[in-house]
């Protein structure tokens, strides 16, 4: 199973600080992007070979853990 904490990296002196695979300059926006055209996760790594499938997974845990939060109405 993909772990968050190892797999998905943030650096302020990197990418914007944005989060990143692993320290590597691979934003986890850009590899969600990807998944969002179309790719397969099979191409998604030919495309970025330094990824590994658990690093693809790690990033839509990351994803789906960003947007489930509890919205409260007033």
């Amino acid at each position: 199973m993909a772990e968050i904490e190892t797999r998905i990296t943030t650096n302020s002196n990197q990418c914007g600080g944005r989060p990143c695979v692993r320290g590597m300059r691979i934003r986890v926006c850009d590899v969600l992007d990807l998944l969002a055209s179309g790719l397969t996760v099979e191409q998604v790594l030919e495309e970025l070979p330094d990824l590994e499938r658990d690093d693809v997974l790690a990033c839509l845990r990351f994803a789906s853990r960003s947007v489930n939060h509890a919205i409260l109405a007033a």
